[in-house]
């Protein structure tokens, strides 16, 4: 029998095929990138905001629309959203609105329609609404899920009952807000409330929530520990510990007092190890805190900077003997730090000052890191890379090539491709700017192999 050269081609196909029979199958399973965005503008009805979401390109950075998305977030002004291992689940934080129809919620004007929604992920990056859950207390705005996407924390701004922040804080506590834990069904994605173990009320019940000191700012869980940033410029902002369980969520005071930070407008308190892109991570190391202390220059001469700590016993924050790095001048409103998937490079997110502009101050800064002495931040060259205006987030993508913003101001995602020898943040090849659906509130990206 003789074959053509087609047919022969297709002959070596089929035999390499059932030689292969016994390892792996022809169709390769692969990684694929997706990356979501929360946005505040309504979908459907009942006033919910919506999630957008892009298949990412590995080869080029571009982003691709996924078919079925946007679709509703379940709430109003979705302010953060979290995937658990395996990528089954997502949550949204929806924070609500107030009577006026913002964000600038406050125990007399609380917000509504706020509430976390749980969605399944399924083929092809789509998003499908399952339940809705509710924190113990008012006004929620920070969520982040534990490295083993077993339990979900959620920060509240106002406690349920300012009579119960003296159990946990002491007698000069008059309000405080609070902690939401929610154990996470790994079958069906479902939250049940954590009870606090170590206080109970008046009555003998125990609370469903952990007090944490008033005006709360952001959280971050590190080295077994959860630590909430609080305070106002009026009183400076300080640090206050919990003892985490990994076996049950339980948070357990081990200190009364906060620790102050000596500075006044702090922003973010972030854990920047690479698990914590998307969830707020767990792992020990190095703490970042950032400071905007715009009115005021700092020490450093510059309108921001980012203060290194690691951790100590019972959360305990120890300064870096490298100091404060100073961030770039031309840039302000530090909200974010993003470190590369291989621990070279730093980048801090700033959203800027609207006051002068809409895009006015608004990008990253780059830093390399030194590893002697350890931690110190050094400016990359050039040390700022563009943005649109007021970017939200900043996330790398699974394939660790490619890092993306949300840019509120001018609703896009702006792309950047990563110079893994120099740390410079350069335009993508095909297109480096994409616009979204209205103003964009957080972004996350999720990789799994199909």
């Amino acid at each position: 029998m003789k074959f053509t050269k087609f047919g022969k081609t297709l002959l070596m196909g089929a035999l390499s095929c059932g030689l292969m029979l016994g390892i792996t199958s022809c169709v390769q399973s692969y990684t694929v990138g997706y990356l979501y965005v929360t946005g505040t503008v309504t979908a459907q009805s009942g006033n919910n905001g919506i999630i957008s979401g892009f298949k990412i390109d590995h080869n080029t950075g571009r982003l691709i629309p996924i078919n079925g998305l946007p679709i509703a977030s379940g709430g109003s002004n979705p302010i953060r959203a979290v995937l658990i291992t395996g990528s089954r689940f997502m949550y949204i934080l929806n924070r609500g609105v107030n009577s006026k129809g913002n964000a600038n919620c406050t125990t007399a004007d609380p917000c509504q329609n706020a509430n976390i929604t749980e969605f399944s992920v399924g083929g092809n990056g789509i998003l499908s609404p399952q339940q809705t859950y509710f924190t113990q207390g008012i006004n929620p705005f920070r969520m982040i899920v534990d490295s083993s996407g077993n339990y979900l924390l959620v920060l509240d701004h106002d406690a349920p009952s300012n009579a119960t922040c003296k159990l946990a804080l002491g007698s000069s506590a008059t309000s405080c807000g609070d902690i939401t834990v929610f154990k996470i069904d790994q079958t069906t994605g479902r939250l049940v409330t954590v009870v606090n173990a170590q206080v109970s009320t008046s009555s003998g019940q125990q609370l469903t929530y952990f007090p944490v000191p008033a005006n709360p700012i952001d959280f971050t869980m590190t080295a077994g520990n959860v630590l909430t940033m609080s305070g106002t410029p009026a009183t400076g902002d300080s640090v206050f510990p919990y003892t985490y369980a990994a076996s049950s969520g339980q948070l357990t005071l081990n200190q009364n007092t906060s620790q102050p930070l000596g500075i006044f407008q702090g922003t973010n308190i972030v854990n920047p190890s690479p698990s914590s892109t998307n969830s707020g991570g767990s792992g020990g190391g190095v703490l970042y805190v950032l400071d905007n202390e715009a009115p005021n220059p700092n020490p450093t001469g510059t309108t921001s900077q980012i203060l290194p700590f690691t951790v100590g016993s019972n959360g305990s924050l120890q300064a870096e003997p490298t100091g404060v790095a100073a961030n770039d001048p031309t840039v302000s409103n530090p909200t974010q730090v993003l470190v590369e998937s291989k621990g070279k490079y730093v980048y801090v997110l700033n959203q800027g000052n609207n006051l002068l502009g809409p895009n006015a101050q608004s990008g990253i800064t780059g830093y390399f890191i030194t590893t002697s002495p350890s931690y110190q931040l050094n400016f990359t060259t050039p040390s700022t890379f563009g943005t649109g205006g007021s970017p939200q987030c900043i996330v790398e993508d699974p394939s660790d090539q490619y890092i993306y913003t949300a840019n509120y101001n001018d609703s896009s995602v702006t792309g950047r491709l990563v110079d893994p020898n120099a740390g410079v943040l350069n335009n993508l090849r095909v297109q480096s700017s994409y616009s979204l659906n209205g103003p964009p509130t957080w972004c996350i990206v999720d990789g799994r192999t199909n």
